[in-house]
């Protein structure tokens, strides 16, 4: 068997793979994983229980063959139609996080591009403006808030569980924000979540605008072709059924068993004939499309949140995983190209070109600007294979909803079967749950922290503080609680923190 890559005439996708060193000898030895892998991506669409550790179904490749006739497409574009004639409404925050938020900022600065919220109405086709909150930090929060008179603003806050921490404090704060405006909450409120999750049961209490909802079996970070994309994209004036219908045609063609045939198959096998299958390569993304910038981001959380896992399906520990980073093309030429060209050679690129260019502008010498960013990706691929780097290129006629969404379902396809190959579930994250935990522990911490504050005085180093509060195995979190309450100016029953910086370490003033 060899890889040869694969042409469709659907959007003039192009896979190229000879680029990648491919020795017969691994190929052969990959060959024998391959029915099992397939046998595996076969099972998925049955609806056998794929994701083994919360006993789930993993559905987003089969559920978006139905999306399109289904009752909640038909109400999610009736919403934001109404939204669309209704003049008071002038924004539109989404809160969520991970592939909450990745997926719909991905589309909306794909198809809408980076400026939509300059435009004027008009151009805009009376849709509102897009904006995003996707952590916990107050200066996102505050950026949004700048911009948006919340009177005329939608908040739609997006979580499975509806327990996710950064997106629930998002919540919150935009609701005591609405209440100290004298504004009612549950009237801008939208929500995207879980039947019975706790936003699902808190809005239904609340009598928020509306609520839509979100498959237990379709984790945030494929969630991009389901209601979660749905309602960004259609609030924005995407065309999502053309989205939807491009990762079906993709799905089309990635289920065809003959790895030959079948593009996702082939980047899952140089993946892992590439990095030995343990990932001993970075994959490095670079989209040749500014409005793409994003993808390199969107990938990097979809293959290493499925394929970093310390255990595989059998519990045994393999600490198995694929890091991804990228930029665009040709920024990537100023930015690590340098090292990519003359330095380790850790990694593989991919390069992914859009064909057509958004203007016609001619430079010089017949030279359009669109010929100086493919000959700058063509004689950076060149130079790469001269030194040995390896390379894969895919080629689309253009970026358009159908093209983004059969991106992203390549990607899908050859993550799940790649996890297939190395024996591992791709659809849960035990490790996001650890870090969880911790800070779970670090808030613990933080609360008999504040109580001791509220009742001493003095000055302390982190250590003597840490001590005094019976903390005294917490020294790190309580230097870090304490420069964070010191540079917030908190005060605690009447009581703050202080620091100063003296003989080389802080000091801290409680009183």
């Amino acid at each position: 068997m060899s890889f040869t890559g694969f042409k469709s005439a659907d959007c003039g996708f192009s896979l190229d793979v000879s680029g990648m060193s491919l020795p017969a000898a691994a190929v052969a030895a990959l060959e024998k994983r391959l029915p099992a892998a397939h046998a595996g991506m076969v099972a998925i669409e049955a609806g056998e229980i794929k994701n083994p550790d919360e006993g789930r179904q993993v559905t987003h490749f089969s559920d978006r063959l139905s999306y399109l006739e289904s009752d909640v497409y038909a109400a999610v574009e009736a919403f934001a139609e109404t939204v669309r004639r209704d003049e008071s409404i002038h924004n539109v925050i989404i809160n969520g996080i991970g592939g909450s938020a990745l997926g719909p900022q991905l589309l909306q600065f794909a198809v809408n591009g980076p400026y939509w919220n300059e435009l004027g109405t008009d151009t805009r086709k009376g849709y509102p403006r897009l904006y995003f909150v996707d952590n916990t930090d107050t200066a996102g929060l505050a950026d949004a808030k700048a911009v948006c008179a919340l009177a005329n603003t939608l908040v739609v806050s997006i979580s499975k569980s509806g327990g996710t921490q950064e997106t629930k404090n998002n919540m919150i704060a935009l609701e005591q924000a609405y209440a100290a405006a004298g504004l009612t909450f549950a009237d801008h409120a939208v929500a995207i979540t879980m039947a019975g999750s706790q936003l699902d049961q808190y809005a239904r209490a609340n009598h928020w605008r509306d609520i839509f909802p979100m498959a237990e079996s379709i984790g945030g970070r494929t969630s991009e072709t389901n209601i979660v994309g749905h309602v960004p994209a259609a609030l924005a004036g995407i065309h999502f059924a053309e989205f939807v219908e491009g990762a079906k045609a993709m799905d089309a063609m990635t289920r065809v068993e003959n790895p030959a045939a079948n593009p996702a198959y082939q980047l899952a096998a140089c993946w892992y004939i590439a990095g030995a299958g343990k990932g001993d390569r970075a994959m490095v993304v670079v989209p040749y499309s500014d409005r793409l910038v994003l993808l390199g981001k969107y990938l990097q959380q979809l293959v290493m949140e499925s394929l970093g896992k310390e255990l595989d399906l059998d519990g045994h520990v393999v600490h198995q995983g694929l890091t991804v980073y990228g930029n665009k093309g040709g920024t990537d030429a100023h930015a690590y190209i340098q090292q990519l060209n003359d330095g380790r050679d850790d990694f593989f690129v991919t390069f992914i070109e859009p064909l057509k260019d958004a203007e016609h502008i001619v430079i010089g010498d017949g030279l359009t600007m669109g010929d100086y960013l493919h000959g700058f990706k063509e004689g950076l691929a060149s130079a790469l294979r001269a030194k040995g780097r390896q390379v894969i290129d895919i080629t689309i006629d253009a970026v358009t909803p159908r093209t983004l969404g059969m991106l992203i379902a390549l990607y899908e396809r050859a993550v799940a079967f790649y996890a297939e190959l190395i024996h591992i579930n791709a659809f849960h994250q035990p490790g996001v749950q650890a870090y969880k935990l911790a800070s779970k522990g670090v808030n613990d911490i933080s609360a008999k922290l504040r109580g001791w504050i509220a009742g001493g005085a003095g000055e302390f180093s982190a250590a003597a503080a840490a001590e005094a509060a019976g903390l005294g195995d917490s020294t790190r979190e309580v230097a870090g609680l304490l420069a964070k309450f010191a540079a917030n100016a908190r005060d605690f029953e009447g009581h703050t923190v202080k620091r100063a910086f003296r003989d080389g370490d802080w000091v801290y003033q409680i009183g």
